[in-house]
Parts: structure tokens; sequence; C-alpha cells
């Protein structure tokens, strides 16, 4: 296994790959390489039905998503051609058909509802954060405190998405909660601009990113709302009541640090067209046309 690490991590480091992908495409991979040898097989002597095997695993034994189970073949195709050198085989190993269904998005009031119920001083400031400047999950994990500057009321983001540093902006109630918890955290201890803003268990490492999603998950399922509704909900929210409140799709673009502007035109199907003045032709009048 050490080998394997070896040489992915000096793949990675020498493509540049931001660490959140390093992560994820070390953890799938280690669970793909527990479910070989888990079967007694040598992981040099997989073939292309071992890989069929495990993907039905995740199908029918986790019940996992197609969306996941393709996330989970990309590591796979990786580590089989990048590691082992092996040739991959897409008529035998394809990509799930995924059924893009509209995702949830809740209102202005609901969202805040649901964050002002958060009892957690700091789990609060997080998602008031993540809904206040659209942040994802992996970027408010990894907030230093320097990274907020309330004179200009910016936000910086560094080694996000596609190895890119941007600014997005502070929302002032965000701030007052950030300030709350600051309060709380920061006031009775010694503390340097580098440190972490959020920090987990561990203070030199920052909060884990699946401690925020289970907050929203536990936050969610105590108000009894819609299932579907996770933390990167918070951010999907913030691009789409922007959009509703006439913020050009340019600005949200960069505020969300989106390579291509059709990701971000995504965010227009889900916007609600009456705040958008938008109206039936059914409601219009004949002395109006």
């Amino acid at each position: 296994m050490a080998t394997y690490e070896n040489d992915i991590n000096l793949y990675f480091e020498l493509k540049g790959t931001p660490e959140s992908s390093k992560e994820s495409y070390q953890r799938r991979i280690n669970s793909f390489i527990k479910f070989i040898e888990s079967r007694q097989t040598n992981i040099e002597e997989i073939t292309d039905s071992d890989i069929q095997k495990y993907i039905l695993y995740l199908k029918r034994e986790k019940n996992l998503s197609p969306g996941t189970i393709n996330n989970y073949i990309s590591g796979i195709r990786f580590f089989y051609t990048h590691v082992l050198d092996k040739e991959w085989n897409s008529k035998k190993i394809p990509r799930m058909k995924q059924i893009h269904k509209m995702p949830v998005v809740p209102s202005k009031g609901e969202v805040l509802h649901m964050l002002n119920s958060e009892k957690n001083l700091k789990h609060k400031a997080i998602l008031f954060l993540i809904y206040g400047s659209g942040l994802r999950v992996g970027e408010v994990a990894k907030l230093k405190i320097s990274d907020i500057c309330s004179r200009t009321m910016r936000i910086r983001v560094e080694g996000a998405k596609h190895n890119t540093d941007r600014y997005t902006i502070l929302s002032q109630v965000a701030l007052e909660v950030l300030r709350q918890y600051f309060r709380k955290y920061f006031s009775t201890q010694p503390y340097k601009l580098d440190d972490w803003l959020f920090p987990g268990r561990d203070k030199d490492k920052p909060i884990n990113v699946k401690t925020i999603k289970n907050t929203v998950i536990d936050l969610r399922n105590n108000l009894k709302i819609n299932k579907n509704i996770s933390a990167h909900t918070l951010r999907r929210c913030f691009a789409t009541h922007a959009l509703e409140n006439g913020v050009d799709t340019v600005f949200i673009q960069q505020l969300l640090g989106h390579k291509r502007i059709q990701t971000t035109m995504g965010y227009l199907y889900m916007t609600s067209k009456s705040l958008m003045g938008i109206r039936s032709p059914l409601d219009i009048k004949e002395d109006e046309e």
C-alpha cells in the first residue's frame, strides 16, 4: 500500500492537483484496494471482472448513487492506468448513466430559519459563511483568521478548486455571527493571524469537512425538512438567491470561483421566476400588451 501511495502522491505533486482532489482519489482507491484484498486477490493481477464486481458491490450493497459510483470509477481508472500501468477498457467498464434531478433550493426565509436553529456557535458561524459568501464546504473549513477582512468586507479563498485563489464577499449578518464566535473561542487565548479560523479537535488542523456536512444533516433531520438538503445546498442558495436579486451572472461566477460561465448559468434553472419579474402571458391583460 505504501508503494502505491508514493506513486499516487508523486503523480499528483507533478500535476499540481489540489489537496481536496488528492484526498478524494486516495480515499476511493484505498476502498477499492481493501475490497480486492478481502477477496484474496493480488492487486497486481486484477482484471476487468474484478472491477465490475466492485462496481456492482457499490451499487447493490452500498446503495450508492450513479454519480457517486462514477466518482469511484474515476479513482479506480486513475489507479489502474497510472499506477498499475494497465489499459482501461471503457466498453467493459462503462460509467453509470445519471438521472439529473432538479436540486432543492429553499427560500431565503427557510435557509435563515435553518441557520438560526443551529445552537453550536462555531457551526452556526460556518453555515452563515457558506450561505452568505457562497463558499464550498472544503473552502470554509480551511479558512484562516487572516482570510477575513471586515474593513473591505471580503473573504480570501486560497487553494480553491482548480488550484485558484479568489475573493468573495463577506456578509454583514455573517460577520456579526462570526464576531460572536470569535469572542467566545479566541478572546481568552493567544492566537496568530495564520491560525485556522475553525480548528478541529487537533488545533493544528482545520475542522473536518465531514463534521460540517453532518452538522447540516443533523439540523435538517431535527427540523424535519427536505432530506435532500445538504451543506452544499447553502452555496447553491447563495447563487440562486443572488440571481433572483438581479446580480449579474458574471459577478456570481467570480464569487463562486466557477471556471466556466456555463456552470453558473445552470443556476438560472433553479430561480423563482416570479422573483425575477417574469409574468405568465395568462396574467397580462390585453391593454398591457
